[in-house]
């Protein structure tokens, strides 16, 4: 049983709830303050090397999100496996968490090769994948900031294709999906706050993904949003080293191996 059971359906929390979720721990930072002894960098950098407004950004992850809802609302017609009474009949717990940790294989070895041939293919680098990029210090509402094409083909096709493979229910999407979400959104947040638990759970985080935001490391760091496998098993992983600042905050600085 889940807490919203008998108010809105699994496929309905499947649409919307990474949406709500995306606005919320984002906005939350966003309003938080300057926190200067933690960025990764000043917000003079990020005033000066940012190429967007924050209006477009907006503007552009409401594009994406919106065609996200409408793949997730047809994925889960196609897929729906409810009796004639609209119960479908879930899997036990330690299935699901198998299924999840499949998904995020998935996940990840798509978005590593699609991310990866963007780089490498000049035509979709400078036409679709730079876009991204040009927010050259990340911050989270930022994340899912993408040409509409790369969204599509990225996040969003690499979710149903891992939603597909792990064969995990609407209800269990929710919790891969908004998990995914929360961890997206703080790798791009640009902060390096004590206790962060994506920080000490997963090698791939804020200072893993800045790298690769930063022009020697663009060639570096491509996996996202779980594991650095794929990095360290085909040669793009860049290490790094965090060096506090003298005007305060830290820089996350390319260690060559």
């Amino acid at each position: 049983m889940v807490f919203w059971e008998g108010y809105v359906n699994d496929e309905v929390m499947g649409i919307f709830a990474p949406i709500v979720i995306y606005w919320l721990y984002g906005g939350f930072y966003q309003l938080l303050p300057p926190l200067d002894g933690y960025r990764l960098h000043t917000r003079r950098e990020e005033e000066e090397k940012n190429l967007l407004s924050l209006s477009k950004v907006v503007k552009g992850v409401l594009l994406q999100q919106l065609l996200q809802a409408a793949v997730a609302h047809t994925l889960f017609l196609v897929t729906s496996t409810a009796d004639e009474s609209g119960i479908t009949i879930q899997p036990s717990i330690p299935i699901q968490i198998v299924q999840i940790i499949i998904g995020m294989l998935v996940m990840d070895t798509w978005q590593y090769f699609m991310h990866r041939y963007m780089h490498q293919n000049k035509f979709l680098y400078r036409h679709i994948h730079s876009q991204h990029h040009r927010l050259v210090v990340p911050y989270a509402i930022g994340a899912l900031y993408n040409h509409p094409l790369e969204g599509l083909l990225l996040d969003t096709i690499g979710g149903a294709i891992a939603f597909l493979i792990s064969g995990m229910t609407a209800r269990t999407s929710v919790i891969f999906f908004c998990f995914a979400t929360v961890k997206t959104v703080d790798d791009h947040c640009g902060l390096w706050l004590p206790g962060n638990i994506f920080h000490i759970f997963f090698q791939n985080n804020t200072a893993y993904h800045d790298i690769h935001h930063q022009l020697p490391g663009t060639k570096y760091n491509y996996s996202q949003p779980f594991f650095s496998i794929w990095d360290k098993i085909l040669g793009t992983h860049m290490p790094y080293t965090l060096v506090k600042r003298p005007e305060g905050g830290f820089e996350a600085r390319l260690v060559k191996d």
